[in-house]
């Protein structure tokens, strides 16, 4: 099976390059709306940003931080199929505005437009990005009424385009390929997702920067960690499909989108992020069979327990030889990447079916 992966490295408001319906799936984290670290991009977009923010105007600033990403979302709704899924990670963002501390739930704004634009909402995900700072708490300390609420965690927005689900033709053998394990299913579509960890900012899928321009890269990159999309990715489409990233970072979705044999998209205004993206493909042969192996031999020690508990299973995958707990399960079969091309921002993977030695 080949992949490929194509990097756009211009604005994501105009992505004329794709046509409209083209795209399976979009899993992206813009940039946060009020997040000072984020202040000056936007800013650089619309100059009236910045001189709210000069001015203290909390809300004005705001709202016009989501229409510049409004621009985005509308070329997404453009490119995305019909029962296609769009999944937005987001924070929301406490800041001190005119002396007064306050939330800029970022979350409703992008829900609303989704909403108007003829989206369906799905329930979404949690996820906590714990702090251990003994700094943490903000207001009056002990004493009622004026302390505040420790902001930590995140939003996976989920949201469908149009009220039909995406056709597939029955019996797809592609999809049936793409099966995830009865207990992934338990633990990927909880609606509170504790087990994950942020990703820190001085590293790189485990790459310290160096000093100076590329540090600068990476505390505006704030990528999420590669379980995430990882997860989404397996949950929301099949083998061979089209994964679209508008605000494309360190490229941490295009390197799930390999893991998971999917094809993908991504546009990013730093053409910097590229030199960055390559040293995380250097490892991505490893990576990929690092995560192969652990979910079979995760597998593989579930249905033993089961077993040794009296559970009878009585289904068979046709490509591993172990049980699995449904039918769904029968034809599962991961890949593994076995090759990388690169190309001018174009990737091409091979990838092969991947078995324990």
């Amino acid at each position: 099976m080949n992949t490929t992966h194509r990097i756009y490295f211009k604005n994501s408001n105009e992505m004329s390059e794709l046509s409209p319906d083209s795209v399976d799936l979009i899993i992206t984290s813009p940039p946060y709306p009020m997040i000072e670290m984020w202040d000056s991009l936007f800013s650089e977009s619309n100059y009236e940003i910045k001189d709210a923010l000069q001015e203290e105007d909390g809300r004005k600033a705001f709202l016009l931080m989501h229409y510049e990403l409004n621009k985005v979302w509308k070329e997404c709704v453009r490119v995305l199929k019909e029962g296609g899924l769009m999944c937005i990670n987001i924070g929301d963002a406490t800041r001190k505005i005119n002396n007064n501390f306050q939330l800029f739930p970022n979350h409703v704004l992008i829900t609303n437009f989704f909403q108007e634009h003829g989206f369906i909402s799905l329930p979404y995900i949690l996820w906590r990005k714990p702090t251990n700072a003994p700094n943490k708490f903000m207001g009056s300390g002990m004493l009622p009424p004026n302390a505040y609420v420790t902001h930590e965690h995140e939003y996976i927005l989920l949201f469908r385009k149009g009220e039909q689900k995406a056709k597939i033709p029955p019996k797809l053998e592609q999809r049936y390929n793409s099966a995830y394990f009865w207990e992934e299913r338990n633990n990927w579509f909880s609606d509170i997702w504790s087990d994950l960890r942020g990703t820190a900012q001085s590293l790189i899928n485990g790459i310290p920067n160096s000093s100076g321009a590329e540090d600068e890269i990476r505390e505006r990159s704030a990528a999420f960690p590669i379980d995430l999309p990882y997860r989404l990715i397996n949950m929301y489409s099949i083998y061979g499909e089209t994964v679209l990233d508008p605000f494309w970072g360190t490229g941490t979705t295009t390197l799930a989108a390999m893991l998971c044999a999917r094809n993908s998209i991504g546009y990013d205004l730093n053409p910097e992020l590229g030199r960055i993206f390559e040293l995380r493909l250097k490892e991505v042969k490893i990576l990929s069979k690092k995560i192969n192996t652990e979910r079979l031999e995760a597998h593989i020690s579930f249905i033993n327990q089961k077993t040794k508990l009296g559970k009878e299973i009585k289904h068979e995958n046709i490509n591993y030889g172990f049980k699995v707990n449904t039918l769904q399960e029968k034809e599962l079969l991961l890949y593994a990447i076995n090759n990388v091309t690169i190309k001018n921002n174009f990737y091409s993977v091979d990838h092969e079916p991947f078995y324990l030695e």
